[in-house]
């Protein structure tokens, strides 16, 4: 019995640690939610107390006086065709690196992992410097390039070591059957490896749209920019509205919530397919 006790208080603990740390995670959204519709005066009174009245005044002015839908736009863009590159390429390098082995196989594999190691802030001074070399900054595909460059190790790696748990048998199967090298990839080894590619596009998908170093020194027009540099530009000289910057925060926030809620599951089992075969 009194074991039996003991286990409750200690699951009751932990239960309330778990509370706790949930709600550190999901307060700080309510917190700009409610602080976008303060004004700035409100808010400079006090940041945590709840608005006078629910008005629609910065997100008005988020809207019509910035450049916000512009950001959005670049930044979904450039969020769409990076995670398609990287989805493809990294699947079929993944797959070739599992199936086959051949020589240099080691040294192709370990140089696509050696990118996971270097740091991206320590690139950021030759990267610019090159991209100004040869006109590459400042174009709709200026941060293609960074972002699936970037993004291609650790999905290489996460896709060659599923593969690598699929049976070959199926896919001599195909082949019997007359199923030709890509019909075999795309048709039998694609279908079963969408658990682990749908985690690839996850990942990538935050990264790119949350990426903020090579949106800064790669772009410096307005009409490029993406949502976490724009964000930057809600300031004035020497005083910040807080309550129309998170307003901006909301709107951004706003694909990526919906994305979220809509492949909940989906993100969930991709997440868990990913770590166990991984």
């Amino acid at each position: 019995m009194g074991h039996k006790a003991g286990h409750k208080i200690t699951k009751g603990f932990f239960n309330l640690i778990l509370i706790l740390f949930s709600f550190t995670c999901i307060f700080p959204i309510i917190w700009i939610f409610y602080s976008s519709f303060k004004t700035q005066s409100e808010f400079m009174q006090s940041s945590t107390a709840l608005p006078e009245a629910f008005n629609l005044k910065n997100y008005i002015s988020v809207f019509t006086q910035t450049n916000i839908l512009q950001y959005i736009l670049n930044s979904l863009r450039n969020t769409v065709l990076s995670v398609a590159v990287i989805v493809i390429v990294s699947f079929l390098a993944g797959y070739v690196l599992a199936r086959y082995g051949f020589r240099g196989r080691a040294a192709i594999y370990n140089y696509f992992i050696m990118g996971m190691l270097i740091p991206i802030h320590a690139l950021l001074v030759p990267m610019y410097v090159q991209f100004q070399q040869n006109n590459l900054t400042n174009h709709w595909y200026t941060l293609l390039l960074p972002y699936v460059a970037f993004g291609l190790p650790i999905s290489i790696m996460l896709i060659e070591s599923y593969i690598s748990t699929i049976p070959r048998e199926l896919e001599e199967a195909a082949a019997i059957d007359g199923c030709g090298f890509f019909g075999t990839i795309f048709r039998i080894v694609f279908p079963l490896a969408g658990p682990i590619l749908a985690t690839v596009a996850i990942i990538q998908f935050f990264a790119v749209w949350n990426e903020f170093s090579f949106a800064l020194i790669l772009v410096s027009k307005d009409t490029l920019r993406t949502v976490p540099v724009g964000l930057t530009m809600f300031k004035a000289a020497y005083t910040v509205d807080y309550p129309r910057l998170m307003a901006g925060i909301l709107v951004t926030m706003f694909p990526v919530m919906v994305l979220y809620f809509v492949f909940s599951k989906r993100i969930i089992e991709g997440m868990v397919a990913g770590a166990v075969k991984g």
